[in-house]
């Protein structure tokens, strides 16, 4: 007889049970991290790629802006060619002559009243005869530290630009301004077009009685010239700036607006003359950096935005006004100009050094002042950007946090604390990613 024996079958043993629970905690603990530093990764390539991308556009609207500085319609670097001593004749500056007494109430975001002091210059008293348009109304920059702006503050007499801080939508603290003008080359209504706008001469000496506006195919309507509008009368040698009454598009020089030691002249059809809205096509353009909230919920973290000002903000919407903002993430901004001197060398200057000069170029016909006249001789403008990553990450490596700003005295490559202007003076998170970014833009309207 075979007898059958059953070994009974037993659980695991203690020991065995905490060896396996070890293993697997090794194995998860493994893959965490392994889960972990890949996510990390991947969050800073994917900020580092949107940042890369933010940053060249902001460059390229800046560089587009700044490149058009000066520019008036189809007129040369030189403009009409009048005796000089000696007589030579040499090419005068490209400036409108201004006949209208309120220049500045058609302009957006003036910062610069007459009588003001600016720094070390006085600028002059409002005129009271036609003169020549000062080069300061035409490009303005302001250096910005933490505490305050030179020349000037641009919040002291610029509607709706915000005051420098930390708080939400204020102005960054640490980031200068700029300001530039130039005719919108897509706007005005030509002159002497087959069924287009003409003049009206009252005189033999060719003084303008009317301007009668016929908009032709590509122009726009003349409802874009509104009521209070100034004139811009400009050809491809010189521009002349009047007030008008406006009536259904005829207008009519307004006497009791207008200087009248001298009167607006018709110019000769050859010379391909326009009319522009000063209110409206003579655009404004400012740029500064104000404080958002990352996620929009108006609280902490903040981020810099680059906001783009056009012609006095949307309170001016009627006549072209808005104020967008373009990317986000930019914590610095700073300017340098670019002047060139008698002997050809250009030296980069500060807004400050280049306001309180007073060597300048050649100047313009009849100047009303010679300060801030080396505003026209900008010939390039340094752009320098601080892009950040915009969302805290804590992961980052110290030697993640390090980065280098040219604009500032130590270029070299610092911790976010070891800047001049610290993030956290800014009101900005120091475990960012970020990147400065450069261009150097040519002032192609430059006016020597």
């Amino acid at each position: 007889m075979v007898r059958t024996f059953l070994r009974g079958q037993y659980g695991l043993t203690l020991i065995e049970l905490m060896v396996a629970m070890v293993l697997g905690l090794l194995v998860a603990a493994g893959i965490v991290t392994v889960f972990a530093s890949t996510s990390s990764s991947s969050k800073s390539q994917d900020q580092l790629a949107r940042l890369q991308e933010e940053g060249r556009f902001a460059i390229t609207r800046l560089s587009s802006d700044l490149a058009m500085a000066n520019g008036q319609y189809c007129t040369n670097s030189g403009g009409v060619a009048k005796p000089g001593s000696g007589g030579t004749y040499l090419d005068h500056l490209r400036t409108p002559k201004v006949y209208a007494k309120n220049l500045a109430g058609a302009l957006g975001d003036v910062t610069t009243a007459w009588g003001a002091t600016s720094g070390a210059v006085t600028y002059p008293a409002a005129p009271t005869a036609s003169y020549s348009m000062p080069s300061f109304l035409f490009m303005r920059g302001y250096d910005c530290t933490l505490t305050a702006c030179t020349p000037v503050d641009p919040n002291a007499a610029v509607s709706g630009i915000p005051a420098m801080g930390t708080a939400l939508n204020s102005r960054v603290k640490g980031a200068d301004v700029i300001t530039v003008r130039y005719v919108n080359p897509s706007a005005g209504w030509s002159i002497g077009s087959a069924g287009g706008s003409s003049i009206a001469t009252s005189s033999s000496v060719g003084t303008i009685s009317s301007i009668t506006l016929n908009p032709i195919a590509g122009e726009p309507p003349i409802g874009n010239f509104t009521n209070g509008d100034l004139v811009m009368l400009a050809d491809c040698s010189s521009a002349q700036i009047f007030a008008v009454t406006n009536a259904a598009g005829v207008l009519t020089p307004d006497v009791a607006n207008n200087f009248t030691d001298s009167a607006p002249a018709a110019q000769q059809p050859e010379s391909a003359p326009a009319v522009f809205s000063v209110n409206r096509d003579f655009q404004t353009i400012t740029y500064y950096l104000k404080v958002v909230s990352v996620n929009n919920d108006n609280k902490a973290p903040f981020t810099g935005a680059l906001v783009r000002r056009v012609n006095g903000g949307t309170a001016n919407a009627a006549r072209g006004g808005s104020e967008d903002e373009l990317v986000r993430g930019v914590e610095r901004l700073d300017f340098k100009y670019g002047v060139q001197d008698a002997s050809g060398n250009t030296s980069f200057l500060t807004a400050k050094q280049v306001d309180d000069s007073t060597a300048c170029p050649p100047s313009e016909i009849n100047p009303v002042t010679s300060a801030g006249c080396l505003w026209r001789g900008v010939k390039s403008i340094e752009v320098s950007l601080l892009m950040d990553g915009q969302v805290p990450l804590y992961t980052l490596a110290a030697s993640d946090l390090q980065y280098r700003y040219s604009a500032d005295t130590n270029t070299g490559l610092l911790a976010p604390g070891g800047h001049a202007i610290r993030p956290s003076d800014q009101g900005f998170p120091d475990q960012l990613l970020r990147r400065e970014f450069t261009v150097l833009v040519a002032v192609r309207n430059y006016n020597p």
